[in-house]
């Protein structure tokens, strides 16, 4: 297995090739490697992303069958059951990196600032654990002059949720911790660009 920071560059170039339009996860995608991942599979990189149509993994990375292991959840929002997940594929495949995707303009952001925004009691109780998860990066910014841009606001929150997963990822569980401190793990936040392609790589 790759080590977390081969893995990110595999991604990176991924991304350079989906860019430019340069797309080569066809060759990864045929029957023999159908074939291939239906006995085992080894994934180099985790990608929790939301669940958004515009940002699949598999696509804007230009890799294929068998690469990522992929959860996705709206928001990006870290619950027990995405630990859970991201463990499972840390410690089952070996797999050395954890890449928290987030994404301009991200409508669980947008969501959750039109429900903090409304008295609690006309509130969702269907959106509330997004909500909830979300809230802790938002409401710091809304004390902000951060407040009065909503286009900054949206900016600066997405980015805000982001780390704010990495850093449940990193400090939420003692096994990915442990697999941290040995160095068989490295757990990263990336922003994808509706307009542009480009996945931002950031807190490496």
């Amino acid at each position: 297995m790759i080590s977390g920071s081969e893995a990110l560059a595999r991604l990176r170039a991924g991304n350079e090739r989906f860019v430019s339009e340069s797309l080569q996860s066809e060759a990864v995608a045929t029957p023999t490697r159908r074939r291939q991942v239906a006995v085992a599979q080894e994934p180099f990189a985790i990608i929790l992303g939301c669940s958004d149509s515009r940002v699949p993994a598999e696509i804007i990375f230009d890799q294929g069958l068998g690469d990522l292991f992929v959860i996705r959840v709206a928001g990006n929002i870290v619950a027990p059951s995405q630990i859970d997940s991201v463990e499972f594929a840390a410690a089952r495949y070996g797999t050395p990196l954890v890449v928290v995707v987030g994404h301009s303009t991200c409508g669980a952001i947008l969501a959750t600032l039109e429900e903090l925004a409304l008295p609690k009691h006309e509130q969702s109780r269907n959106l509330r654990s997004i909500v909830d998860r979300v809230r802790p990066s938002i409401e710091p910014l809304l004390a902000t002059e951060l407040a009065h841009d909503q286009e900054a606001l949206v900016r600066h929150a997405v980015r805000a949720n982001i780390r704010t997963s990495v850093n449940h990822l990193r400090r939420g569980s003692q096994v990915l911790e442990q697999l941290i401190r040995r160095d068989a793990l490295l757990v990263v936040g990336a922003e994808y660009s509706l307009d542009s392609g480009v996945v931002d790589f950031f807190d490496t």
